[in-house]
């Protein structure tokens, strides 16, 4: 049996096919949604529960933001942004774990292969998700450095004149700069999609050999893997908002 490294379609709205992955993103969103607007609407001056589980998480992130910015005004800014990728990102890893997601499907015969089609797939286990949240990681932080230190500064760390200290290699260097901004949402999508549905193919085969007790490791470790995972892309997400709300200095 083989795992399609592409998301499977379920159906199609007119020419636009949902995927297995898409209606995972889909339902943490509104989850995470709907969490939100009825701890919004039941906040206490006194949390209990489930509101502090939240507070205490969003505390520890806001003072791991605050040890990397060293600036409280910066972290309000930059805060919303990176939390909200943070929480989307871990569950979409978690979700994984869930039983019957990956493993409870259709099996298809592809060009004399046999392959699994399941109803449900971790939605960071589709490179079209992870290259989104790339972008969206990317593009707020070209967005945040030139709310920050305008358009004219934030564009002299890319666009270098050859005629000033150091001169070409400036120039060299700026051009180094624009390929590294545009290689940040290769090497971010990649290493999640990579690390998550490589723990999903590790999962199902597990699952599929010995399905008792043996794969509870794995489950640990995945889970592991799924928080890592969504702290390193949020928390390299800060350090490049950082990066680009400082001005260029030659």
């Amino acid at each position: 049996m083989e795992i399609s490294i592409a998301a499977e379609p379920l159906f199609h709205i007119g020419s636009f096919p949902v995927t297995n992955t898409l209606v995972v993103a889909v339902f943490i969103t509104l989850i995470v949604l709907i969490a939100s607007l009825i701890l919004k609407n039941n906040l206490k001056k006194v949390p209990r529960g489930f509101q502090n589980i939240v507070e205490y998480v969003m505390e520890a992130f806001l003072n791991l933001t605050d040890s990397i910015t060293q600036n409280r005004k910066q972290t309000e800014k930059f805060f919303p942004i990176v939390m909200t990728i943070f929480i989307f990102v871990i569950l979409s890893n978690w979700v994984e774990l869930m039983p019957g997601l990956g493993t409870i499907g259709i099996r298809e015969n592809l060009h004399g292969k046999e392959i699994l089609i399941p109803f449900l797939r971790s939605s960071s286990a589709d490179l079209n998700v992870t290259i989104a949240l790339a972008l969206v990681s990317v593009f707020s932080v070209q967005f945040m450095g030139i709310a920050t230190i305008g358009v004219v500064k934030y564009a002299k760390k890319f666009f270098i004149s050859p005629f000033h200290k150091p001169y070409f290699i400036g120039t060299f260097v700026g051009i180094l700069e624009i390929v590294g901004e545009v290689s940040r949402i290769i090497s971010y999508a990649f290493r999640l999609f990579g690390n998550i549905f490589a723990g999903e193919v590790l999962l199902i085969v597990m699952l599929n050999l010995v399905p008792y007790i043996v794969p509870l490791p794995f489950l640990f470790l995945e889970m592991f893997v799924g928080f890592v995972q969504a702290l390193v892309f949020s928390m390299l997400t800060i350090v490049f908002l950082k990066i680009g709300t400082m001005e260029a200095e030659h």
